[in-house]
């Protein structure tokens, strides 16, 4: 039986990184980069598809948690005859991928074992494993992964193994370097050394939060994943660290979220900066523009960590697939698909980044917009595929139309406030053009709201967005009455589903509530005056986070569980982004992005209020 997708935990080094269960058990890791091939990928499979476990040989309690203000994840084992820690980290700042895990005795005697099954290729290929002076090493192909541990291990039906006993203040450590096999072995680590510069790392990192109001530990911990979620090598952030956790079990809504989404670019851009995170903010507009560079008939939506435009998809059909669901999809076929509200996301996060003061003489980035509104202006009439990336027919969507307006909005704004020149009169009459078509077709009057596509009766998550952006305050009767109709027709035990489909419509109906669209509610709330409805869906979103507060992309408010890829960037982006909304005096990132004219600098230190309640993580 799979394990729930919330009992495990992530540890990463902002190059690539590792899901650890509750048993200690490595079921997820690509090397050298995220989006490589993974060497663990139970979770997908079975342990004979690449696992790593360290663990008591006997029944245990577990309770884990993360050092303060680091990735650094400490797992306790409650045996009857005593009681272990096992500390995992991925060491910062190195060459090259590596993964210490380290066993200390607490108290009493704990008997212990390490199974490690090591499967290149997505879990298929079985590697050529020998001892090597003082370490163990599998090679296969390009790829080389040594283990130096005091533990003695053996070689048992494909996997190496070894039982150690740990007593009071005792400490075993394991250390597993990633390298080529075409060049000389790594020569190990110090792992005690390595483990106080991690710690540092991370500390002095977060150190910087520009905020300590209410819910700052979940701020902070979002902020972390979010790091850890980032490429350092290019500034580039993926959606989440693993493919093919399903939508809904047993289903084929299973995709690959290891690249970076434009789509995103905004949220994370003002995450970043009302955090108080100048550099990262920067760092991730830059590779924005990097990656979409070029003509912009040939904007994707997804590109790779380094700005990679190639992401075919294939299917691993060897792998069994969390719970079943299949396929275990390489790759996204989405990144080839025409989505409109991108370049309006583009536009609009290059004109955030300037009344922000990131790149204000940016001559480079406004050419980039003018370009891609020159495109835009050819086929914002097409239809699309929408913002979830619907497989299908493509149709008139709302939101799509929307965004396209966006790109017109900001592309002007950013010409007048920054005297940038270009054919406003013209970008205005367009924009004029995009508003009207939107509010004409994209409105139900029967509903008194906006709906999923022109002419349908079908309500949509997105449509969120249109005051969230600015295209109409929320003081409209329309944005109200969408508002209305969303609560009423999408909310399910108090969290938003993203779209109404047929009940028929297998591998739809049953997902789960999309955490993202929930949080845009709570801002939307924040932006009408409701604010005590705004806590209180911010305070249910939180109470979601799993032991060590992170979160996926969906949640299952029937079986009270996770769903989706794990941990999702955009989900912890809505924490981060709500809690300044709702909280940071200066007003948070959804009053900058709605509000009409661009603002400066975003916030300064925040100081907490007096009995605040925090979590318990």
């Amino acid at each position: 039986m799979a394990r729930a997708i919330e009992d495990y935990a992530m540890i990463g080094n902002c190059q690539a990184a590792a899901l650890v269960a509750r048993d200690g058990s490595i079921d997820w890791m690509c090397l050298p980069r995220f989006d490589s091939d993974a060497c663990f990928a139970a979770l997908v499979g079975n342990p004979e598809n690449g696992r790593w476990l360290v663990g008591p040989t006997t029944k245990a309690r577990t309770k884990r948690r993360y050092r303060p203000d680091t990735l650094i994840l400490e797992t306790e084992f409650v045996t009857a005859d005593g009681a272990a820690l096992l500390v995992d980290f991925m060491p910062m700042n190195t060459a090259k991928p590596k993964i210490v895990r380290v066993v200390r005795g607490l108290r009493g005697k704990v008997h212990m074992r390490t199974e490690l099954v090591i499967r290149f290729d997505y879990g298929r290929t079985v590697p050529w494993v020998t001892r090597r002076k003082d370490a163990m090493v599998a090679v296969a192909g390009p790829h080389l992964l040594a283990l130096r541990t005091p533990v003695q291990l053996e070689g048992k039906d494909l996997r190496t193994v070894g039982d150690f006993t740990v007593t009071k203040g005792k400490r075993v450590q394991f250390v597993m370097e990633y390298g080529s096999s075409s060049e000389p072995m790594p020569a190990g680590i110090e792992w005690q050394r390595a483990l106080r510069q991690t710690e540092e790392a991370w500390t002095k990192w977060s150190s910087k939060v520009a905020y300590d109001g209410q819910w700052a530990s979940a701020l902070k911990r979002s902020l972390i994943t979010v790091k850890a979620l980032t490429y350092a090598p290019t500034g580039g952030i993926i959606a989440a660290p693993t493919t093919s956790l399903p939508e809904q079990p047993g289903g084929s809504l299973n995709w690959d979220y290891r690249y970076g989404w434009v789509r995103d670019a905004t949220f994370t851009l003002l995450a970043l900066i009302h955090a108080g995170y100048h550099a990262e903010a920067e760092r991730w507009k830059e590779w924005l523009k990097r990656a979409v560079a070029g003509s912009f008939d040939q904007l994707q939506t997804i590109y790779g960590v380094a700005g990679e435009r190639k992401l075919l998809e294939w299917e691993a059909n060897w792998l069994s697939g969390y719970a079943g669901s299949l396929p275990v999809r390489i790759g996204n076929a989405a990144s080839e698909q025409l989505q409109l509200d991108v370049y309006g996301e583009l536009a609009d996060c290059l004109h955030q980044a300037r009344g922000s003061r990131i790149g204000n003489h940016d001559t480079e980035g406004f050419n980039l917009q003018t370009e891609l509104l020159n495109h835009l202006e050819k086929i914002w009439r097409e239809p699309d595929n929408g913002i979830w990336e619907i497989r299908g027919r493509k149709q008139h969507y709302t939101h799509s139309k929307m965004m396209a307006w966006l790109a017109f909005d900001r592309t002007i704004k950013t010409s007048e406030a920054f005297q940038m020149g270009g054919p406003i009169e013209k970008w205005k009459q367009i924009r004029e053009k995009i508003h009207d078509d939107v509010c004409r077709r994209g409105f139900n009057e029967e509903l008194g709201a906006f709906v999923q596509t022109y002419g349908s009766k079908r309500l949509d998550a997105s449509l969120l967005m249109i005051p969230l952006v600015g295209f109409l305050p929320t003081s409209d009767p329309r944005v109200q009455g969408t508002v209305a109709q969303i609560e009423k027709r999408l909310m399910r035990q108090g969290f938003v589903l993203r779209y109404e489909v047929p009940e028929t419509k297998r591998g739809v109906a049953g997902e789960g509530a999309f955490l993202p669209c929930s949080f845009w509610l709570a801002d939307t709330y924040e932006l009408m005056g409701r604010h005590k409805d705004a806590e209180r869906l911010l305070e249910r979103l939180l109470a979601v986070c799993n032991d060590v507060g992170l979160l996926s992309e969906e949640y299952d408010f029937q079986k009270k569980r996770q769903l989706g890829n794990f941990p999702q960037a955009l989900t912890h982006l809505g924490v981060i982004n709500t809690v300044l909304n709702l909280y940071a005096r200066e007003g948070g990132p959804a009053h900058q992005r709605s509000s009409r004219r661009p603002r400066g600098r975003a916030i300064r230190k925040h100081k907490r209020s007096a009995g605040v309640r925090r979590l318990g993580y």
